[in-house]
């Protein structure tokens, strides 16, 4: 028997544990993750600078440390980025408890360098941004880099050790429920754990399961909208002014002819892309490190959709279209934008004239329009036209490659009281994989709140 049993060992997993012993040292927790432990986290494919190889555990996106302790470490300081916690805690708690893990991660070893802070710079960016029809969205950052991410939470775990039961391997099959009450989980072995509270934060790569959970308790949950899109690499030089003021521009467009919500994601200077295994898929991400540099940057452009009834199934949509990428090549395409315009499919003699030397060389020179629908390479189009009127070369037919298909894989959003806890009493739910936050800042303040809320229940 245990006092809290946290379901994921990723940010919010963690800072949910560091805000309990925080609280109260005396409680007994212990964290089930299902991947590896953070030292033993190695992508092959990452290795050998080689497509993803299909792991039965992605150790980019489970494991100790989650997606966050391979992402780009960008710590957003703005309550109104990534992700929904300020309509389930206000805006001014979420702002609080972003304050607040900003503040953790500065005690373990974050940069002290925020980007985007200065409003001269932003207005200036701004003003440029609307000329060109788009809206710049406020989004102060503080850059950690993957190499630095992965020390950070390293850290962490071995302060966590000193109170908290840590099992890594182990994957949580269902939640243990008696009389609308949560009383522990039981893993794929078979094994139980038995607790007074559960807090499951099982991350992007679970969302899938804890929906399927969810619908088994008849736990009320909502549709986000799903973003697929393309990443987009070019060369450094091209978007070096504005990533030097801003680091990660963070644009909206709606576009002219079907009216949809597009915007950037993700922009890593220097960076390199990469793949992801998730659900039996493979999908195309991006990152930058601290350590070293790359001559080229990339970041997505992603097309937001929201379904309506009857449809209730966006995250099995945004598998099938990336099972297309799959189909026809070895897990991602890459293109040239000139190529997708033409009508044509990119061969590796064509890219090998691009001032851009892939950062991920194994990708498939094909056509997206033979996976992507039309509306959403419309969409992308239009944009990269508006960001050209921003940071002319970004349109550049010869030299801007775009690799398919990124996904985002937080479609179900459970509902949720102000405590951030189900209809199932003491089981709270947070995280990417709740579909209450979308990004590592949102997660691990998400963490923090319910930490502190469960610290107060059980002293009563």
């Amino acid at each position: 028997m245990y006092d809290v049993v946290i379901v994921g060992g990723g940010p919010a997993g963690i800072f949910c544990a560091l805000s309990l012993i925080e609280n109260n040292q005396n409680l007994s927790i212990i964290i089930l993750e299902k991947g590896y432990d953070i030292t033993d986290r190695r992508c092959p494919a990452k290795k050998l600078n080689k497509l993803c190889v299909r792991c039965n555990v992605c150790n980019i996106y489970s494991g100790w440390g989650g997606a966050g302790a391979f992402s780009d470490g960008k710590i957003t300081l703005d309550p109104e980025i990534g992700g929904w916690l300020s309509q389930v805690i206000s805006i001014e708690k979420t702002r609080q408890y972003i304050k607040k893990a900003d503040e953790v991660f500065l005690k373990y070893g974050a940069p002290r360098k925020v980007y985007g802070d200065d409003p001269d710079i932003f207005e200036k960016w701004r003003r440029r941004a609307s000329l060109a029809g788009m809206k710049l969205q406020k989004n102060p950052i503080r850059h950690m880099g993957s190499d630095l991410s992965f020390n950070i939470l390293s850290h962490m775990k071995n302060e966590l050790k000193k109170n908290v039961e840590i099992k890594v391997m182990t994957e949580v099959e269902s939640f243990i429920v008696e009389n609308n009450i949560v009383k522990g989980v039981k893993t794929r072995d078979g094994e139980s754990f038995l607790s007074k509270v559960v807090v499951t934060a099982p991350g992007r790569s679970g969302a899938s399961w804890l929906r399927r959970e969810f619908t088994r308790l008849n736990i009320p949950m909502k549709r986000n909208p799903i973003d697929l899109g393309v990443r987009v690499e070019i060369p450094a030089e091209v978007m070096e002014e504005i990533t030097r003021d801003l680091y990660e521009p963070k644009l909206k467009y709606v576009s002219k002819r079907f009216d949809d919500n597009v915007r950037t994601f993700c922009v890593n200077p220097r960076g390199e892309v990469l793949t992801e295994f998730f659900e039996n898929i493979v999908t195309v991400n991006g990152h930058s490190y601290n350590s070293h540099k790359t001559d080229n940057t990339n970041f997505a452009i992603l097309v937001s959709t929201d379904f309506t009834e009857p449809f209730k199934e966006p995250i099995e949509y945004g598998l099938s279209i990336a099972k297309l990428a799959n189909l026809i090549s070895n897990g991602v395409v890459v293109q040239r934008l000139g190529d997708l315009i033409q009508g044509r499919r990119s061969t590796h003699e064509r890219i090998s004239r691009s001032l851009v030397s892939p950062t991920l060389p194994d990708a498939t020179p094909g056509d997206l329009s033979f996976i992507l629908p039309y509306r959403i390479l419309s969409n992308i189009v239009e944009m990269l036209k508006a960001m050209d009127k921003l940071v002319p070369g970004i349109f550049s037919k010869q030299d801007t490659l775009l690799y398919g298909v990124e996904a985002k894989f937080y479609s179900s959003r459970v509902e949720l009281n102000s405590n951030c806890e189900t209809t199932v009493k003491n089981l709270f739910a947070i995280g990417d994989g709740a579909g209450i936050t979308r990004g590592l800042s949102q997660a691990a303040a998400s963490g923090l709140y319910v930490g502190q809320v469960v610290s107060e229940r059980l002293r009563t």
